[in-house]
C-alpha cells in the first residue's frame, strides 16, 4: 500500500464518483451519496497528510505508472509542492461539500459525481510529472465544474457559464497546440527530461523553444487569471452557486501551481533560457492586482467582491512567485493557502447574506434588514480582517512573511507600495460592504430619492430557514485561517523548504531520471 500511495488521491474520488452514479436513483435517497463522498474526502485527507508526513523528510517520491520508464510513460511525483496542494484542496473540498449536503446537492443533478471528478482532476494536476497528463487531468476538472456550474442554471448564471466554456475550450485547443510544438522541438514531455533538454538547447532552436514555453505558460496564466486573461473570472465566480464557487476558489491555485511548476522545473536549470518569463509576469501580475483592488471596491454584490478578493490572491501570488527566490516562493505558498481558505468562506456567506436579505440579496446598493445578523457579521468581520491582511490573522502574516522576503534592489519599494496600497483599497472595499449589509440596515435621514427607491422595509423581509451546516462550512474555512495562525512556525517552515527545493530542481531531474521500473529493478 506505501509504495502505491501517490495513486491513491487520484484513484479514491474515481472510484467514488462511480459509486455516487450507482446510488443517484431516487429509490436510495441522498444519504448513500453523501457517505459515498464524506468516506472519500476523509481518505483524501488521510492520505494527502500521509505525503505531506513523507515529503516533510524532503524525500521526491516517483511512481512509475503500469512500470514504464520515466520518460516513455506516465509519472507521478510527490515533493513538498505537490503534497502541501494535496492537503489545501482537500481541506477546501470537505468545507464546501459540508455546505453543499445542507440541501444544495438536492438540487443540482450528478452532484456528489461531478464533485469527486473534480477533486479527482485537481489531484492529478498536482501529481503528475509530464505536461500532457496535466493537460489530460486539467480537462478532468474542466468538465467536471462544467457540470457543477451549469447544473441547474438559467438566466445569468447560464450565460456565464457558457462563457466560462466557451473561454476554457478555447484555451485548452491552445494547450494541445503548445504541446505539441513541445514535443515537436524536444522529443518528450516528460517535465524532468524537458528541464534538461531546454537547458541544453541548440542555440538555433532557442527561440522556438521560448515560444512553445511561452504558449504552455500563457494557458496557465489563463487558468490563473492573469492580466489580460482575467476577465472570465468575476463573472463566472459570481454567478456559480456557493459550494461550488467555493470549490472555484481553488481552480485559479491549479493555475498558479502550474505556472510555478513549469516554470521553476522546465526553465529551473541553467541556461539561456531560464526563468526567462518570471519579469513579464511579475509585471502582469502588478497590473491585475491593481484592478482587482478597484474590482474590490466597485463590486455591487458581496459574491462580485468575493470573486475581485480571488483574482487579488492570485494577483499578489503572481508578485511572490516572479520574485523567484525561496523566501518569496515560501512565503507565497503560506498566502495561497490562506486565500483559498478565506475566499472561499467569503463566497459561502455571501450566500447565507443572499437568501437572509430576499429580494434585497447580496447587493451593496440596496438597503435592506437582515434578521439574524449577529452571527453573519462576527464570520463576515473575521473574514474581511484576514482577507484585507490585517492582524493578527493569517492574511497578515501571508503579506508580512511576503514582504520581508522581497530582495533588496529597484524592485523592492514598487513591491511593497503594490501590496500595501492594494491590500488598504481593498480593505475600504470591504468595510464598505461590510457597513452597508450588517450596519446601515434602514434608511438616514439625508438618504436620497434613488435610495429611498431601493429600500426594502423590514416588514417586507422574511427569515430565510436556518441550515446550522451551511454556517459550520463557514465556520470550519475561517478556523483553517486561524489554525494557520496557531501553526504559523511550522508551517512556515515547511513552506520555506518547499521553495528551497523549488530553486534546486536538480535533485528534482535526478530523482525522476534515477527511477528505475520494478521489472528492470537488480
Amino acid at each position: 500500500m506505501s509504495a502505491h500511495l501517490p495513486l491513491l488521491p487520484i484513484l479514491v474520488p474515481l472510484v467514488a464518483a462511480a459509486l455516487a452514479l450507482m446510488f443517484e436513483h431516487r429509490r436510495f435517497g441522498m444519504a448513500p451519496q453523501r457517505i459515498v463522498a464524506w468516506i472519500s474526502m476523509a481518505l483524501m485527507l488521510v492520505l494527502a497528510a500521509m505525503l505531506v508526513g513523507r515529503a516533510g523528510s524532503g524525500e521526491i517520491g516517483v511512481y512509475l505508472l503500469g512500470d514504464w520508464p520515466a520518460r516513455l510513460g506516465i509519472t507521478l511525483l510527490v515533493d513538498r509542492l505537490a503534497a502541501l496542494m494535496l492537503l489545501v484542496a482537500a481541506l477546501l473540498g470537505i468545507g464546501c461539500l459540508l455546505h453543499a449536503c445542507a440541501g444544495w446537492d438536492r438540487r443540482a443533478p450528478h452532484f456528489h459525481a461531478f464533485f469527486q471528478i473534480q477533486m479527482m482532476g485537481i489531484n492529478g494536476a498536482f501529481l503528475t510529472g509530464d505536461v500532457f497528463n496535466l493537460f489530460v487531468f486539467f480537462e478532468i476538472l474542466l468538465i467536471a465544474s462544467y457540470g457543477l456550474m451549469l447544473s441547474g442554471g438559467r438566466g445569468e448564471r447560464m450565460r456565464a457559464g457558457l462563457h466560462y466554456v466557451s473561454f476554457n475550450i478555447a484555451a485548452s485547443t491552445l494547450f494541445l497546440i503548445a504541446l505539441g510544438l513541445v514535443y515537436g522541438l524536444l522529443g518528450t514531455l516528460n517535465m524532468a527530461e524537458l528541464a534538461v533538454r531546454v537547458a541544453e538547447a541548440a542555440p538555433q532552436d532557442r527561440a522556438l523553444v521560448q515560444a512553445a514555453g511561452g504558449l504552455l505558460l500563457v494557458v496557465f496564466c489563463a487558468k490563473a487569471a492573469l492580466l489580460p486573461m482575467y476577465l472570465w473570472l468575476p463573472e463566472t465566480y459570481t454567478h456559480a452557486p456557493a459550494a461550488v464557487a467555493a470549490l472555484f476558489a481553488v481552480m485559479t491555485k491549479v493555475g498558479l501551481y502550474a505556472v510555478l511548476r513549469v516554470g521553476s522545473l522546465v526553465f529551473g536549470l541553467a541556461g539561456p533560457l531560464a526563468g526567462f518569463a518570471w519579469p513579464a509576469m511579475l509585471v502582469l501580475g502588478a497590473i491585475t492586482l491593481v484592478l482587482a483592488a478597484l474590482g474590490v471596491l466597485a463590486a455591487r454584490r458581496l459574491r462580485s467582491l468575493a470573486a475581485y478578493l480571488v483574482l487579488s490572491s492570485a494577483a499578489t501570488l503572481f508578485l511572490s512567485f516572479s520574485l523567484d527566490t525561496a523566501g518569496t516562493v515560501g512565503a507565497g505558498l503560506y498566502y495561497l493557502a490562506h486565500s483559498t481558505f478565506a475566499g472561499a468562506a467569503l463566497f459561502l456567506l455571501a450566500d447565507l447574506v443572499r437568501r437572509r436579505r430576499g429580494a434585497a440579496s447580496d447587493r451593496k446598493d440596496v438597503v435592506a434588514a437582515l434578521p439574524g445578523s449577529a452571527v453573519p457579521a462576527a464570520l463576515y468581520l473575521v473574514a474581511a480582517v484576514s482577507l484585507a491582511g490585517l492582524p493578527p490573522l493569517s492574511g497578515f502574516i501571508g503579506k508580512l512573511v511576503m514582504l520581508e522576503a522581497v530582495p533588496e534592489g529597484p524592485r523592492t519599494f514598487w513591491v511593497w507600495l503594490l501590496v500595501l496600497g492594494s491590500s488598504f483599497m481593498m480593505l475600504v472595499g470591504l468595510a464598505r460592504a461590510g457597513t452597508r449589509l450588517f450596519w446601515r440596515q434602514e434608511l438616514w435621514p439625508d438618504a436620497t430619492d434613488a435610495q429611498v427607491a431601493q429600500y426594502v422595509p423590514r416588514e417586507q423581509m422574511r427569515e430565510a430557514p436556518s441550515r446550522p451546516l451551511e454556517t459550520a462550512a463557514i465556520v470550519l474555512l475561517l478556523g483553517y485561517g486561524v489554525a494557520m495562525v496557531l501553526a504559523a512556525s511550522p508551517m512556515l517552515e515547511y513552506t520555506r523548504a518547499t521553495g528551497a527545493q523549488l530553486q534546486a530542481p536538480e535533485a528534482y531531474v535526478e530523482q525522476v531520471r534515477a527511477a528505475v521500473p520494478q521489472s528492470r529493478a537488480p
